[in-house]
């Protein structure tokens, strides 16, 4: 029997403080819900834990980002089913007036109430904003430069052949729209005769169905393309694989025109948590060039065919104008499409991140969040050690007075 140390004593106390920390972190745990508090609980795990976290913040903004982008499209496409029907009056407007059985002034009235519906159509356009920016004036479309008077030469990396830049701005001759295919590409215009009457504002000379040489730079292969309607300023281009082209032209025009389709513009709205995760929304400009209403009238127009200022009569003007709001429809039906598709992809992405989010944020949880069931067990045994602990070390402090018997 030993006085000076009491090596039971000792054994006891350190006992009892293991299972004091057990006990401490196991309230820890309880307290706060998580497994892991500190980095030593669990260094791996906290390290998958806090990528996953920071993943599912992303795609908690990621998922507010397209649900804006929702409401931009929404916005859009209900301005859009306005336009359409101030065309469908505007069709209506010119179905009366293709008739001679009207009068001069009942002709005067109807084209009153045409050109205010055409000015109703540009403030729309121009007026239609979210947070502060505009979203029918082109500003969300691919841009297009149109150049006269430039030099093909050089190459690029890929071997491609170039414009060398040297062509110059002409303000009187611009890209109106451009479809998917011919985007971040060059092109020559070429074999374009063409006449243009400001007062009427409506373009001469060539009529549906000519065809014009469109030259890809880069690949140095010609295209040739059918004029599908011209009205106004505008000249729209098509061929046989999809390709459109529209350009806007308002003198009078036999020149070889440059031009630079990129594909620099569209609306990029972060669908995802990681960079690169984009969807680019195209929301073409809606005006009345785009839409080949710049220069429609139901009492005057040129004979597109004729290479002279050739007038048709004003019902005839009437039923060309017909085909002209026709072709508008056509192209705000085409955009509230192509609206509609973003709309729903857009829908399934947020969907999407929903449905990633649950997912991820049961695993962060398997990872940080504590089993209170399971944890309030150990709390328990910890808690009886530890009394069972401080009993022992009492007994083992009072050990040693027994010596004190032996001296008696």
């Amino acid at each position: 029997m030993k006085v000076n140390y009491n090596a039971q004593a000792i054994i006891a106390n350190n006992k009892l403080q293991v299972n004091d920390n057990k006990l401490s972190e196991s309230i820890g745990r309880l307290s706060t819900g998580l497994k892991i508090k500190n980095a030593k609980d669990n260094p791996s795990g906290l390290a998958m834990a806090r990528r996953m976290n920071a993943q599912i913040q992303s795609m908690q903004v990621a998922g507010d980002s397209t649900k804006d982008g929702i409401n931009i499209i929404k916005t859009a496409d209900g301005v859009l089913g306005e336009i359409h029907g101030i065309l469908q009056r505007m069709n209506e407007l010119a179905v009366k007036g293709s008739t001679d059985t009207i009068t001069a002034s009942d002709r005067d009235y109807i084209e009153s109430e045409f050109q205010a519906l055409k000015d109703e159509i540009q403030r729309i356009a121009k007026t239609t904003e979210f947070n502060g920016q505009t979203l029918l004036d082109g500003t969300f479309d691919y841009r297009g430069y149109a150049t006269t008077g430039g030099n093909i030469t050089g190459t690029t990396a890929e071997g491609n052949r170039r414009l060398d830049g040297s062509g110059k701005t002409d303000p009187d001759i611009r890209v109106a729209s451009y479809s998917d295919s011919m985007a971040g590409k060059q092109y020559r215009l070429q074999g374009l005769d063409i006449k243009y009457n400001e007062t009427e504002k409506q373009l001469y000379g060539i009529g549906t169905g000519s065809t014009v040489t469109v030259h890809d730079v880069a690949n140095d292969v010609d295209l040739t393309m059918r004029v599908k309607q011209v009205d106004g300023d505008l000249v729209k281009l098509e061929d046989s694989e999809g390709r459109e082209l529209s350009v806007s032209i308002r003198k009078d025009c036999n020149e070889t025109i440059d031009l630079d389709l990129t594909d620099i513009g569209p609306m990029s709205i972060q669908i995802g948590a990681n960079e690169g995760q984009l969807l680019d929304v195209r929301i073409p400009a809606i005006n009345l060039t785009s839409m080949g209403l710049f220069g429609t009238s139901l009492k005057s127009s040129l004979n597109n065919y004729a290479s002279t200022e050739e007038y048709l009569l004003e019902s005839e003007a009437s039923r060309k104008a017909l085909d002209s709001v026709k072709e508008a429809l056509a192209y705000v039906s085409t955009l509230r499409a192509s609206l509609g598709a973003y709309q729903n992809r857009l829908e399934h992405t947020d969907t999407n991140l929903d449905s990633t989010s649950e997912n991820m944020t049961a695993s962060y949880s398997q990872i940080m969040d504590v089993d209170m069931a399971e944890e309030m067990t150990t709390y328990s045994t910890q808690q009886v050690l530890s009394q069972a602990g401080v009993s022992v070390l009492a007994q083992a402090n009072e050990r040693a007075s027994l010596a004190l018997q032996l001296l008696q």
